[in-house]
């Protein structure tokens, strides 16, 4: 049986449909339905059983679960980095996941786990090196600090390890996260709601929407999490993103112009889309500085260096595909 903690949530959800395309089906969804919407992620899935987090942490920390796992994928964390308990943060996202390792470690388990690029903060080298590594809030601190506990377990390892530090990751799966989803979600839905996408200000010397991320496709994040589960003699950590920074208005022309694709338009160019009202800027939120990450850019050389030879979607690319996919859905019978 295969494990995937979070499995309701965005990539955990998509990683059980990675999981299904290959004809997988025992596997074992653990997530918090508190907030119930996330069952939907869950529905066109085929899964073996279901387990609420608490009781899933309970039988681990007995030290028996009854049956043999093939592989542990740890997606599950509270990923909002405006959270501001770190209290809870580190019991969830840090505790939980040193539980979950030992358990793993001790029954010779593949344990492949969700950290994030909160871990660099501030940064503008983004390598899998402790040098680089300052986070800006307790989240990119709860993963850092797993980070690091994961390196001084590596040496003395009984199974593989393996960590997967998400840039900013966007596709289906994710209506449930709210104000958390991705920038291309959030476009999508403005410019379906009031005709135009909202984009920040300048900031950290960057001009209007031109603050720069490393958007990655979550069809690449399953890609990159199924080819170490192929290879468990792999481990470490690694950046999963796709080595190229782009502007968020790009983002927001990928969605405008794949929504005129779909309505027989012509694309337009950023500045005409600017001219038409189409893109709107809005102050920086004040609750945001010195917070934020105006610029992403993975450095994937330990990814390439491990044997993952595929090519990552672009913005264009994979925005375009997930608002097709939204489009469907929208236009799909309820």
């Amino acid at each position: 049986m295969y494990v995937v903690t979070g499995g309701a949530g965005f990539i955990g959800s998509n990683i059980v449909k990675g999981l299904n395309g290959r004809g997988v089906t025992d596997i074992l969804v653990v997530d918090n339905l508190e907030h119930a919407d996330k069952f939907g992620n869950l529905v066109d899935c085929e899964i073996a059983d279901y387990l609420d987090k608490r009781e899933f942490l309970a039988r681990i920390e007995r030290g028996k679960f009854g049956k043999k796992l093939k592989a542990v994928f740890h997606e599950g964390a509270c990923s909002d980095t405006m959270e501001h308990n770190g209290a809870y943060m580190m019991s969830n996202n840090y505790e939980y996941s040193k539980a979950l390792l030992h358990y793993c470690q001790a029954k010779k388990i593949p344990y492949l786990y969700a950290s994030s690029a909160a871990t660099y903060g501030a940064g503008k080298v983004f390598k899998e090196a402790r040098e680089y590594e300052a986070p800006l809030n307790v989240y990119g601190y709860s993963k850092f600090l797993f980070d690091q506990y994961v390196r001084r377990a590596l040496p003395k390892k009984t199974a593989q390890i393996v960590g997967f530090r998400y840039f900013n990751v966007y596709g289906d799966r994710e209506r449930h996260k709210g104000r958390m989803a991705s920038v291309a979600f959030h476009h999508f839905n403005q410019l379906r709601e009031s005709g135009k996408v909202k984009l920040f200000e300048g900031c950290d010397g960057y001009g209007p929407g031109e603050q720069r991320r490393d958007f990655v496709s979550v069809e690449d994040a399953v890609a990159v999490a199924l080819f170490f589960l192929d290879r468990p003699q792999k481990s470490g950590i690694f950046n999963v993103g796709t080595g190229r920074a782009q502007p968020f208005n790009d983002v927001a022309c990928a969605v405008i112009n794949s929504v005129r694709t779909a309505e027989g338009k012509p694309a337009l160019a950023l500045a005409d889309m600017q001219d038409q009202g189409l893109v709107e800027y809005i102050p920086f939120p004040e609750a945001l500085k010195g917070k934020y990450q105006s610029f992403t850019q993975a450095d994937i050389a330990q990814l390439r260096k491990a044997g993952y030879k595929k090519e990552f979607l672009t913005v264009e690319q994979g925005v375009g595909r997930y608002v097709e996919s939204l489009l469907r859905n929208a236009a799909a019978p309820r």
